[in-house]
C-alpha cells in the first residue's frame, strides 16, 4: 500500500473515531473561558484567512472544477464541521494561525465536502475560530461553550461581510454547512437572508447533519423538489434501521421523530431509492463510486445501506451514525443537484 493511501486511511480513521466518541461526554481537558485567551481573530481581507477562495490556486479543490471559475455564475459559501476534537486540547476556540489545524480543514473538509459544490459555483470557505467538540455537551456548554460559539459565529459573519462587500456583486448564492458548520449556516440564514432582500439571491441552503425546526425560518421554506430554489434542504444519515440514542448526540443535532429531511438522492420526498439511482459517493481513495448505496427515509432519518465499496470496512459495518459521511455518501448526487439548481435559478432570473 502506498504512503498516500496509508495517510488517507489514517485521516479518515481519525474522523470515524471522532464520531464514535459521542457517548464519551466526560474526560475532556477544559478550563475557564476567558476573552483574553481567545486566539487572534482572522483578517478576511487576506486570502490566507480563507480555507478555499476562488482567487487562490489550491490543488485540493481546483481539481474538482470542470468549469473555469471565471465562467461560474454562482457562489458557494461553505462552513466546515468540527475538526477541533482532541480530548487533550483545552482550547475553547481553534486558532486559525495553527498550520496543522488548517491543513486538517483543507485535507478533510475542503477536499471531501466543499468539493461537491465546486461545479455549481466559486467556493468561498473561511477559516474560523470554531468551538471545540466538547462545547456541545454539558457541563461544557454552559461553562464556556456558549461564549465560544459566539466567537465562532462572529468570525463567520465577518467573513460573509467581506464576501458581500468585495466579491459577491449581486451573484446568486448557495449556503452550505455540515454539523457545526450547518449550525452557523442556519444562523447566518436567519440574520442575512430570512425575510430580507438578500433572500432574492439565495439559490438554496444545504444544511447537513443538523436538526432544523419546522418553524426555524420566517420565509425560507423547505425545498421538496430537485429544481426548487430560494429555500433549504436538510438531512441526517444513519446506517440502515439504526436510530439515534437519547442523549448520545450533540445539542445542535437534537434529532426528533418525523422532523423534516430531504432524500439526498432524489431531492424530493421519496422514501425509498434503489442502488441504480445513486449517482456516486466520494471515497477515501478520492474516486467516485456510483450505485453504491440505497436509502430509506424514515422518522426524520436518512437510512443508508453500507456502501458496497466499503463493505469490508469495519467502521462502516459497526458505526450506526453515518454523520461523518453525510456529504461523502452523496457527493455526486449533491454535485449534480447543486448545478441544476443554479441553472434553474439563472433561467428564472433572466425571464
Amino acid at each position: 500500500m502506498s504512503q498516500f493511501k496509508i495517510l488517507m486511511r489514517i485521516i479518515i480513521l481519525k474522523i470515524l473515531i471522532f464520531f464514535t466518541i459521542t457517548s464519551c461526554k466526560s474526560g475532556f481537558s477544559t478550563k475557564e473561558f476567558k476573552l483574553n485567551e481567545i486566539p487572534e481573530s482572522p483578517n478576511y481581507e487576506l486570502l490566507s484567512s480563507w480555507a478555499a477562495h476562488p482567487y487562490t490556486n489550491d490543488s485540493l479543490i481546483d481539481k474538482y472544477y470542470s468549469i473555469e471559475k471565471s465562467e461560474l455564475k454562482a457562489d458557494i459559501f461553505y462552513i466546515y464541521p468540527t475538526l477541533l476534537t482532541s480530548k487533550e486540547n483545552d482550547s475553547w476556540n481553534s486558532d486559525i494561525f495553527d498550520t496543522l489545524q488548517n491543513n486538517r480543514v483543507k485535507n478533510i473538509a475542503i477536499q471531501y465536502q466543499a468539493s461537491a459544490w465546486a461545479n455549481a459555483g466559486r467556493v468561498f470557505s473561511p477559516f474560523y475560530r470554531q468551538v471545540h467538540y466538547r462545547s456541545f455537551f454539558e457541563p461544557y456548554t454552559s461553562n464556556g461553550g456558549i461564549d465560544a460559539g459566539k466567537i465562532a459565529f462572529q468570525d463567520i459573519k465577518n467573513a460573509f461581510d467581506i464576501y458581500l462587500e468585495k466579491f459577491n456583486n449581486g451573484r446568486p448564492i448557495i449556503i452550505v454547512g455540515h454539523s457545526q458548520g450547518a449550525f452557523h449556516a442556519k444562523n447566518l440564514l436567519k440574520e442575512y437572508f430570512d425575510g430580507k432582500e438578500l433572500q432574492n439571491q439565495l439559490i438554496a441552503a444545504y444544511l447537513a447533519g443538523i436538526y432544523v425546526d419546522e418553524n426555524e425560518f420566517t420565509s425560507i421554506n423547505h425545498l421538496n423538489g430537485p429544481n426548487q430554489i430560494n429555500g433549504f434542504v436538510n438531512w441526517n444519515t444513519f446506517r440502515m434501521n439504526k436510530k439515534p440514542k437519547k442523549g448520545k448526540h450533540p445539542a445542535y443535532f437534537s434529532w426528533k421523530k418525523n422532523q423534516y429531511v430531504i432524500n439526498p438522492i432524489t431531492w424530493n420526498t421519496d422514501t425509498i431509492t434503489s442502488y441504480d439511482q445513486h449517482k456516486g459517493m466520494l471515497y477515501i481513495d478520492k474516486k467516485i463510486y456510483s450505485k453504491n448505496v440505497r436509502v430509506k427515509v424514515y422518522d426524520g432519518i436518512v437510512w443508508s445501506t453500507i456502501p458496497k465499496k466499503a463493505s469490508k470496512n469495519i467502521f462502516f459495518r459497526l458505526i450506526n451514525n453515518y454523520h461523518f459521511a453525510d456529504i461523502n455518501l452523496f457527493w455526486k448526487d449533491i454535485s449534480e443537484n447543486a448545478s441544476n439548481r443554479v441553472k434553474y435559478f439563472i433561467q428564472q432570473r433572466t425571464k
